[in-house]
């Protein structure tokens, strides 16, 4: 049976709620909240029909768990280790998914951690995963004539309203010297500051081997120079929108991550050199034989495991919207 709450209720007993919380508070109510939170419910979020409300790379398996598995086998051999010995660990698949469901492959195991299950990660390991930094809050700042203010959420007269805080959070307070000094007035910037801590909590693990994560994100300099309008969105029934007050906990929220941080935040915490490549850059170095494979035994037909190739590869499509990273811990 579904809660008898609705997000408005959830919101109204914030302490703030009238003169505005954070904006990351806000997406933390409407995505994780465990009574009207989007991702702690029980929705089909993830595939290709109306029903659903986006599709991911995900959704194109076996051909993309195929092309991951070759590309994650093979930097392990590169660096001296045998997949055979090493657990494929997925964390924030969607419950009876994952992108090896129905691949074979050659590690010791595969197992997912979904939202909810016990973060456990140990041993030699590919710590993978799609689409999972991007589903954390996120903070909004925006420049005024006065300097930069950070936003925020209101529950006025029994409707949502953006507002300027008037004080900054900690978390935003902390990263205030990296905003650009020269940027036009109302530009904005959505910060996705708690995907270090999401990644901290990952590492944090005792495992060692390969990270490997894809997920669509921004240079520091390009979300703090190109993109005035921010880069957060909603995503509901396959259709993208702009309106982020709009029936919260019930449609999916996001904007882009920083790869800069991530980077940096592996390389200071023992890995080696930390890469980002566009995902049609990242098949095409990493999962070469098994690409070669695919076509040829596909050369005559348009199947839909070439069609799934064509929308995972190609520049219009996802092969450079989406962007691996990947680092080796020994």
């Amino acid at each position: 049976m579904g809660s008898s709450l609705s997000f408005l209720d959830v919101f109204a007993r914030e302490p703030a709620a009238a003169d505005g919380v954070s904006f990351a508070r806000f997406v933390e109510l409407a995505l994780y909240h465990p009574e009207v939170g989007y991702y702690t419910a029980a929705r089909r979020r993830v595939g290709r029909d109306r029903q659903a409300d986006f599709f991911t790379a995900t959704t194109f398996s076996p051909v993309f768990g195929e092309l991951v598995v070759a590309a994650a086998a093979g930097l392990l051999r590169e660096a001296g280790k045998d997949p055979a010995t090493h657990a494929f660990v997925e964390v924030g698949a969607e419950p009876q998914g994952g992108a090896l469901r129905e691949v074979a492959h050659p590690f010791r195991e595969y197992r997912t951690i979904s939202l909810g299950q016990p973060l456990t990660v140990e041993g030699d390991c590919v710590l993978f995963s799609n689409e999972l930094f991007d589903a954390q809050p996120f903070h909004c700042v925006a420049r005024r004539r006065e300097g930069w203010r950070e936003l925020g959420v209101a529950l006025r007269d029994g409707r949502l309203e953006q507002v300027d805080l008037p004080d900054f959070s900690a978390e935003v307070a902390a990263v205030l010297d990296r905003l650009p000094r020269d940027a036009a007035e109302n530009y904005h910037i959505d910060l996705p500051l708690r995907t270090v801590p999401m990644l901290d909590r990952l590492v944090a693990q005792p495992w060692r081997g390969l990270f490997l994560a894809f997920d669509y994100g921004k240079t520091w300099d390009a979300l703090a120079t190109e993109h005035p309008q921010g880069t957060a969105r909603t995503y509901s029934h396959q259709r993208m929108g702009g309106d982020l007050l709009k029936r919260p906990g019930e449609i999916d929220l996001t904007c882009h991550i920083c790869w800069d941080w991530l980077v940096d935040a592996l390389q200071s915490r023992g890995f080696g050199e930390a890469l980002v490549e566009s995902q049609e850059a990242f098949f095409a170095k990493r999962a070469g034989p098994a690409l070669a494979q695919l076509m040829a035994a596909e050369a005559r037909i348009f199947s839909p495991r070439k069609q799934a190739l064509m929308q995972l590869m190609h520049p219009a499509h996802m092969g450079q919207k989406f962007q691996a990273l990947h680092a080796l811990r020994a």
